[in-house]
C-alpha cells in the first residue's frame, strides 16, 4: 500500500511538472524554440505572487490575475521586441540570448528579494488532505494542481485545434513562410504564442509558490523538470507533456520510497531510459 500511495502522489506531482512543461512544449511546437530562461520566469511568477499577497496584502485571487496579466504582457513584449530578432535557421542565438536572460533574472531576483527562500502561506491548505480509505489520501493542493494542469492543457488543445488563432499557430509551425500570404504576421503570431505560454508559466509559478520553498536560483531545476517532461511526452505534444510529467512524478515518488536520496535521481534515470527506448518521446507530434 505504501508504493500504491507513492504512485498516487507521483501522479498528482506530475500535474505540477506538466504545468512547468506546457508552456515550453507550446513554444517548441509553434516556433521550434527552447527558452533557457523558462524556469526563471516560473520563479519570477512565484515571487510576484508572494510579493502581492504577503508584501502588499492583496487578495490571492486578485494577485493571481495580476500575476497572469503581467506574465502574459511580458511574454508578448519579450518575444515581439527581442526574441523575434533571434529566430532563424540557426538555433544558437536564441539559446544564448535566453541563457543571458536567465542569468539576469536570477541576479535581479537575488538583488530584490535576497537569497532567503520564500513560500506563500496558504493557511494549512497545502497540508490538508482528503482520505480515500485504506491508508490512501490525496492532498487538496496536489489535487488542485493536477486539475489545473488538465484544464490548462485542455484549453490550449482547444485553442490550438478549434479556433482561428489555433489554425494560424499550426500554419506558422508547419510553414512560417506561407503565413504572410494569409494576411498574418509571423512576429505577431510568435508573440501571441509566447504570451499564452507565459500565462501558463504564471499558473505554474503560482502553484510553485504554494507548494514548496524557492529562491532566486531555483529556476534551472524547474527548467530541467519541464524539459524532461516535454521530451518524455514527445516534443510539441500537449497531452504527451501531461503524460511525461506524470511519469516523471511517479519515478521521483517511488524512488523516494526506496531511498530519500534517490528521488531526483530516479526521475533522471527514467528520463534517460525512455530517451534510449523512444528518442522522439512517447507521443511525438506528427
Amino acid at each position: 500500500m505504501v508504493f500504491v500511495n507513492a504512485v498516487l502522489q507521483g501522479v498528482l506531482l506530475g500535474g505540477l511538472y506538466a504545468l512547468f512543461a506546457a508552456g515550453l512544449s507550446l513554444m517548441f511546437g509553434v516556433m521550434r524554440f527552447i527558452n533557457i530562461a523558462h524556469g526563471d520566469f516560473i520563479v519570477t511568477a512565484a515571487y510576484l505572487m508572494v510579493a502581492f499577497v504577503a508584501g502588499w496584502a492583496i487578495h490571492p485571487a486578485i494577485a493571481a490575475v495580476a500575476v497572469l496579466a503581467i506574465l502574459g504582457a511580458a511574454g508578448y513584449l519579450n518575444q515581439r521586441v527581442l526574441l523575434n530578432r533571434m529566430l532563424g535557421k540557426d538555433i544558437l542565438p536564441p539559446i544564448l540570448v535566453t541563457f543571458g536572460m536567465s542569468i539576469i533574472i536570477q541576479n535581479a531576483l537575488l538583488e530584490i528579494f535576497s537569497a532567503d527562500s520564500q513560500r506563500l502561506a496558504t493557511g494549512g491548505f497545502d497540508t490538508g488532505s482528503l482520505s480515500l480509505g485504506g491508508g490512501l489520501a490525496v492532498g487538496y493542493l496536489p489535487l488542485m494542481m493536477f486539475a489545473a494542469a488538465v484544464a490548462v492543457i485542455a484549453i490550449l488543445q482547444f485553442i490550438f485545434y478549434r479556433t482561428s488563432l489555433g489554425r494560424l499557430l499550426r500554419a506558422t509551425s508547419d510553414d512560417p513562410e506561407i503565413v504572410p500570404l494569409m494576411g498574418a504576421k509571423n512576429a505577431h503570431i510568435f508573440a501571441l504564442a509566447t504570451m499564452m505560454a507565459s500565462v501558463v508559466v504564471g499558473v505554474a509559478g503560482i502553484f510553485l509558490a504554494m507548494k514548496t520553498n524557492f529562491d532566486p536560483s531555483a529556476g534551472p531545476a524547474r527548467l530541467i523538470f519541464a524539459f524532461e517532461a516535454v521530451i518524455i511526452g514527445g516534443l510539441g505534444s500537449l497531452w504527451g507533456t501531461l503524460a511525461g510529467g506524470i511519469i516523471l512524478g511517479i519515478a521521483q515518488t517511488v524512488g523516494a520510497q526506496i531511498d530519500a536520496g534517490y528521488q531526483i535521481l530516479a526521475g533522471h534515470l527514467v528520463f534517460l531510459a525512455l530517451l534510449v527506448v523512444r528518442p522522439r518521446g512517447l507521443f511525438p507530434k506528427m
